[in-house]
């Protein structure tokens, strides 16, 4: 369609008798006619319609976000930094990947000044608790727990102020980045992340983010689990997948809205984590225990 028939097609929305079959119609058309929708919004002055073109650009672009989302998950869901943009961009469409590429990207660079060769595992993860809970001071968001802005990786860069999983995957994309062989692990209700060294004369350990990093044992962890009553299981001390991460990251996000009474949200995000999970929707071993937001 041409720019003329497309600004045409939306002023029958006004028409409340073919309304719904124009609104059909415009879902067909894909996300591409937004800009044209932010156009129309701004030039009207009736609250109704403007909700109506509202409602149309939020539905355009969730179903784009779903279909971004399955690529993702079909490719392997390899890339964990595009994952958590993924959730990012239902509650801010318009985050920027490369924005959230570069300030992961600075933090590794501060983080590689401090390294040195044959480094200990342990020093290197002073070198990364340093510029992470020291020098940018990234901490709990304790005041605001539940609030969705704590699984929303810019807003965590921003704030400095997350849940435990998007402050490990900060940790654990600059650590990446710098070939550390730390990987994430799905305890109940508390994220943490292990560090796993090739020399299997160092015993491997866990780093608790949400308590500036934190070193923990495996005792520690299994005291833990034995705390919450639970029987010991593998899935607690060993690494989880990019893919578990962003499920439980949308599961954290669907308790936020629920405890902010937003119920639509709340439903429009279980529809996110239903394309990542199996094709019963049920939950796997790795999700289990994780009611809690964490």
């Amino acid at each position: 369609m041409t720019n003329k028939e497309i600004k045409a097609l939306i002023s029958l929305l006004d028409d409340p008798e073919i309304a719904p079959q124009i609104q059909d119609r415009i879902q067909t058309l894909g996300e591409s006619i937004i800009p044209f929708l932010e156009e129309s919004w701004e030039e009207s002055l009736d609250p109704q319609q403007q909700q109506r073109l509202e409602d149309l650009i939020h539905n355009l672009q969730f179903e784009g976000l779903q279909q971004r989302l399955r690529v993702w998950r079909d490719s392997g869901g390899e890339n964990l930094l595009e994952g958590m943009w993924l959730l990012n961009s239902y509650q801010y469409p318009d985050a920027d990947l490369q924005a959230l590429n570069r300030a992961i990207e600075q933090l590794r660079f501060e983080v590689w000044t401090l390294l040195r060769p044959d480094m200990h595992p342990a020093d290197q993860i002073q070198a990364l608790n340093h510029v992470l809970f020291r020098t940018h001071k990234f901490a709990a968001n304790t005041q605001n727990f539940h609030s969705p802005a704590n699984s929303m990786l810019h807003l965590v860069l921003e704030t400095r102020r997350g849940n435990p999983l998007t402050l490990c995957v900060i940790y654990l994309l600059v650590a990446q980045r710098l070939n550390l062989p730390i990987f994430g692990v799905n305890l109940p209700n508390l994220f943490v992340l292990t560090y796993r060294p090739e020399d299997r004369t160092v015993p491997a350990f866990y780093i608790n983010c949400y308590n500036r990093g934190l070193i923990l044992s495996r005792t520690d962890i299994e005291h833990y689990v034995a705390q919450l009553n639970l029987s010991s299981n593998d899935i607690f001390f060993e690494p989880c997948s990019h893919l578990d991460i962003v499920r439980r990251a949308l599961r954290n996000l669907v308790f936020s809205f629920e405890k902010m009474q937003e119920p639509a949200k709340a439903a429009e995000v279980s529809k996110l984590l239903t394309i990542l999970t199996d094709e019963s929707g049920e939950a796997t071993d790795t999700e289990l225990g994780s009611g809690e937001e964490d």
